[in-house]
């Protein structure tokens, strides 16, 4: 799968990681966006490099469930970081 299909799953992930961790963020909607965008591409880092890619071949639900969780992990990275230097 390539890079625009995981930016294009990112800004969908974004929007969904944003709805499973509901919350004020810093930042707003763009930082949301690119939050899900980098997510999408982590996910697809993490599926491709330590499952050998395994459900990952195109547009379909895995693939989508990878580009949650990559957006997910980052949306609670970025909380902490910034929750602790306002502090």
């Amino acid at each position: 799968m390539g890079i625009l299909s995981w930016i294009l799953f990112g800004l969908i992930a974004g929007a969904v990681a944003k709805l499973i961790l509901p919350g004020k963020d810093p930042g707003g909607i763009i930082v949301t966006i690119l939050i899900g965008i980098v997510g999408g591409l982590l996910g697809g880092w993490i599926s491709t490099s330590v499952f050998d890619g395994a459900g990952v071949s195109g547009f379909n639900l895995a693939s989508f469930v990878w580009a949650v969780v990559g957006s997910l992990i980052l949306l609670v990275l970025y909380r902490l970081v910034f929750h602790r230097s306002r502090s």
